[in-house]
């Protein structure tokens, strides 16, 4: 039985990482994954997805320049958008290949793992191999709500429905998270007629309520329809479409569409690794860890969707990080979310860091709120693209406790206020900082001179001062 200091478990980006950072070391590490290497966001998530968003806007900005007295004809070619991710797929998979890894002194098994001893995997059944410690990253599938009639009228999930030949007549899609929203919009735009249910009382439950107004009345705008508070009650097929019964705000309604995307949420792929045979813990579908990233097992460590916390390539990635130095260095570091940034990327894009106004409050009545629409920002006015706004959340020295903002590419322009908030600034330092006029930051700057606007005119100081420039004149 080959031994190893590292087995890790799953080719995604947590898992990747852990290996790659292992090796570097000079640690023996296993690297068991079915293939192909890379995990969802390369193949059916972020990699195609913003591919797809990105097409879509192209054709939606072809269309804007009707206004400028030009004309657009024809239908868009879903297969030219569907060549285009594929070329960036193609692009990027090189940096998962796995002879990249192989040469790094990995040994990768192409096959699936799972738990035949608490330090031994078994690969296919067969060959079984030892690892001191062992990483769990074999990522998650989409959910698959338990609605009447879904499974027998079909459905599509975010690993199938860019692999179709051409876009959807009318499409429902089931979630008004960030997966359902960024799809709608996207194939929208693509000449299909969308239609978004959500059970929750707002789309984007996790951003801030402020946020949401904008991206409803973009959604609103470019012809998709938002219910929300609705549940699916039943769906059956007829030959010309897919009847949709939904109870909505009390109320039952139909529609007919002729797909269906399901876009909520998802689920770990935990239930062949064996894992109550070791006493690995889990609880709701997710494996227990503590801010170490151990599981019950304390030499089994676990990242990315399999723990429940954050679903994103960034987050898996640096968790896959701080096990390489808890599993390889021996250290003890803790994981730390509060300065993990996510982005929407529907157009605008909505960005979301640290505590929403709610959190907030519910933690501190005496918190600050410092809010900018982009109308104000002279950059957005010259694009007309002024419907979005920033929003900064500080306690009552500033020290900054969430930032959001809807703009076009926001996700790329309140970058700095991640750093910020990282590194310990706060929101007034922000406003010293020099941008170039008229850059998209403007809009983050103004947000931040709020800070000592407000410090200025509520200073008791301020009339001395007063008094001084009189004297000084």
């Amino acid at each position: 039985m080959k031994k190893y200091d590292l087995i890790v478990l799953g080719g995604g980006a947590g898992g990747l990482v852990a290996a790659a950072g292992a090796a570097s070391f000079g640690a023996k590490v296993a690297l068991i994954d079915p293939g192909p290497l890379g995990g969802d966001c390369l193949w059916t998530g972020c990699v195609p997805t913003k591919s797809f968003i990105h097409s879509s806007k192209l054709i939606y900005t072809a269309k804007s320049a009707g206004e400028f007295g030009l004309k657009t004809e024809g239908k868009p070619e879903f297969k030219e958008a569907k060549a285009r991710l594929e070329r960036a797929i193609q692009t990027i998979q090189k940096h998962d290949d796995p002879q990249r890894f192989i040469d790094m002194g990995i040994d990768y098994y192409d096959g699936r793992g799972s738990f035949a001893g608490k330090h031994e995997m078994i690969i296919d059944g067969s060959e079984k191999i030892y690892g001191k410690r062992i990483v769990i990253a074999t990522g998650a599938r989409p959910f698959i709500p338990p609605i009447q009639g879904l499974r027998e009228a079909g459905y599509e999930t975010n690993e199938t429905i860019l692999k179709r030949s051409q876009t959807p007549k009318s499409l429902l899609v089931i979630g008004g998270g960030p997966i359902g929203l960024e799809y709608a919009q996207a194939f929208a735009r693509f000449g299909s007629q969308v239609t978004v249910v959500e059970m929750a009382p707002s789309i984007l439950i996790h951003d801030d309520e402020d946020c949401i107004p904008p991206i409803m009345k973009t959604l609103k705008e470019e012809g998709i329809q938002v219910f929300t508070d609705t549940e699916i009650k039943e769906i059956s097929v007829t030959k010309e479409a897919k009847q949709v019964v939904m109870i909505h705000q009390g109320k039952e309604q139909k529609i007919a569409v002729t797909d269906i995307l399901v876009a909520t949420g998802r689920t770990p792929n935990i239930e062949a690794l064996n894992l109550d045979s070791v006493g690995i813990q889990t609880e709701r579908g997710v494996i227990v860890v503590n801010d170490r990233l151990q599981t019950t097992l304390k030499h089994v460590y676990a990242v990315g969707d399999v723990i429940g916390k954050f679903a994103f390539t960034h987050a898996a990635g640096e968790e896959g990080k701080l096990v390489v130095s808890n599993a390889v260095l021996g250290l003890r570091r803790k994981v730390n979310y509060q300065h993990l940034p996510w982005v929407t990327y529907t157009d605008p894009q909505v960005f979301h860091l640290g505590m929403t106004e709610r959190e907030a409050r519910q933690k501190d009545t005496k918190i600050q709120v410092y809010k900018t629409t982009l109308a104000e920002a002279d950059r957005f006015i010259t694009e007309q693209t002024e419907a979005g706004l920033v929003k900064v959340i500080t306690d009552k020295r500033g020290v900054i406790l969430g930032a959001h903002a809807v703009g076009p590419d926001a996700g790329d322009w309140m970058q700095e206020i991640v750093f910020a908030k990282r590194y310990g600034h706060k929101i007034g330092d922000l406003s010293q900082v020099i941008h170039p006029y008229p850059a998209r930051t403007g809009a983050l700057q103004k947000t931040a001179d709020l800070f000592w606007r407000d410090k200025l005119f509520s200073s008791k100081i301020t009339k001395w001062i007063a008094r001084y420039v009189r004297w000084f004149r």
